[in-house]
């Protein structure tokens, strides 16, 4: 290949760089990539479509005097300090004016302290989250950028292009400024360890009631082709019907259930305490996946504890709807979280768009979407989703029989804790009056923590027992 001008640039090669510099290649821009491995730049090479410009190198040095300028380039190499070091290598060799874009699952705060200490220098910096996975990265990810608004600016032809379409409408925008992309990315991560768990959930609840792998997979398409259509759902009703090459048993039988995670869902949890604002789903969720690792712990608890406990059986549509809501409120939850970081960490993000970038692309991706659109078209500045009048009759219509999943769940000692948390977390969020005022007596009788009066303005301590 000559020596051409290069529109974009792209650091790590692995899985997800690599599809993403092709998707922009068929696209019609001329991509080049680096890695340190040369088998990774062949690849990228050897995988390019016929007639697009693409090429790969083993020098960071050439790939940035290859670049057009002012340049842009993408960063996807694992979080921490491997950006950090990254970034040391590219200074030397960028001008004032250059972009420069982590495409990671970097944590928000190195996210801000990247672009303060990069906007020192000169240099454009954004945090971008990218989710769809490899399929995603290759056809049409949901992009979710932050960070220097003129710098997306520079950028935004090209997201806007491989980006996921809904409608014709690309599943990118500006998302808020300083860290705003990665924020939105964790809180969207947070939501998808949410919405997994409840899944797994609705498939013990099911398994209970005797379905087979064939009928879950008969059921969830069924859901699928629904009022839950998604991309969990969807892929959820295909795994059902896998069978393992080594023992033709179904593959879903035959996998531990000891999950795994990278940690953004935790980082969900702990800046949600931090802001604070209430995400007991996602919590759960993360906890879980915790208790799943204790399995040499539960084998034996199982024999300590097993019991035949019984419930009135359950049929699928009361679990369809148990699923239904607890999805609904998890959304609720994390959309929760970013009005609040919007405010409290002014980041301006804008959740109407954040809606409309998660309805393609992206792994949370679901028809639900479509109805928040809606409502924060009618209010952009709901508070929570539910106070939508929209969003509430459709809990109405579920929240009964969630209610007996409950209550079976619990009676047949059946963990189905995301559901449940998300039962308590709407019937707090619907008392005019919660108990806590008891919490707020107990406090100022141990501590002289003081509290508040619902007859009278001010700040109150008693001294109790007298």
């Amino acid at each position: 290949m000559a020596q051409s001008v290069f529109d974009f640039g792209m650091i790590g090669l692995g899985v997800m760089g690599r599809n993403l510099l092709l998707n922009m290649a068929d696209h019609g821009f001329s991509v080049i990539g680096f890695d340190k491995d040369s088998t990774k730049t062949g690849a990228l090479e050897s995988a390019a479509t016929a007639g697009t410009t693409v090429k790969g190198v083993a020098e960071l040095a050439t790939m940035v005097q290859l670049l057009e300028r002012p340049r842009k380039l993408m960063m996807l190499v694992p979080a921490g300090k491997p950006v950090d070091d990254v970034i040391e290598s590219l200074i030397p060799l960028l001008d004032k004016g250059d972009v420069v874009i982590d495409g990671g699952n970097s944590h928000y705060t190195d996210t801000l302290r990247r672009v303060k200490y990069l906007r020192e220098k000169g240099l454009h910096f954004m945090g971008i989250g990218v989710s769809g996975g490899e399929k995603g990265a290759r056809t049409g990810p949901s992009i979710m950028p932050g960070g220097d608004k003129e710098a997306y600016e520079k950028v935004r032809p090209m997201l806007e292009a491989v980006s996921a379409k809904v409608n014709g409408t690309p599943c990118v925008a500006y998302l808020g400024k300083e860290g705003a992309g990665h924020y939105v990315k964790m809180v969207h991560n947070g939501i998808e360890y949410s919405i997994m768990q409840l899944i797994s959930e609705t498939y013990a609840l099911l398994k209970k009631e005797g379905l087979s792998n064939e009928q879950l997979h008969e059921t969830f398409k069924k859901w699928n082709d629904g009022d839950l259509q998604s991309f969990l759902i969807e892929i959820t009703a295909d795994i059902f019907l896998q069978k393992d090459d080594k023992t033709s048993a179904h593959l879903v039988d035959v996998i531990s259930d000891k999950a795994g995670s990278k940690g953004t869902g935790k980082w969900t949890s702990q800046d949600a305490m931090e802001l604070p604002v209430a995400v007991p789903v996602i919590d759960t969720a993360v906890a879980m996946r915790t208790v799943s690792g204790y399995k040499d712990e539960r084998v034996e608890a199982a024999k300590i504890y097993s019991s035949s406990e019984s419930a009135p059986a359950l049929s699928v549509e009361q679990i369809h709807d148990a699923l239904s809501f607890g999805i609904l409120l998890s959304y609720a939850q994390g959309l929760a979280m970013l009005t609040q970081a919007s405010k409290e960490l002014e980041m301006e993000i804008p959740l109407p768009e954040v809606v409309k970038v998660w309805r393609g692309g992206c792994i949370i991706r679901s028809t639900l979407l479509e109805v928040f659109t809606r409502a924060y078209v009618a209010n952009p500045t709901l508070p929570n989703i539910l106070l939508s009048e929209e969003i509430a009759a459709i809990v109405k219509q579920v929240v009964g029989n969630t209610r007996a999943v409950v209550a079976s769940a619990a009676q047949s000692g059946v963990a189905a804790a995301g559901i449940m948390s998300a039962l308590s977390y709407f019937d707090a969020y619907r008392t005019a009056r919660m108990p806590t005022n008891l919490v707020q007596a107990q406090r100022d009788y141990f501590g002289a923590h003081t509290y508040q009066r619902i007859d009278q303005p001010g700040t109150f301590h008693t001294v109790w027992g007298e």
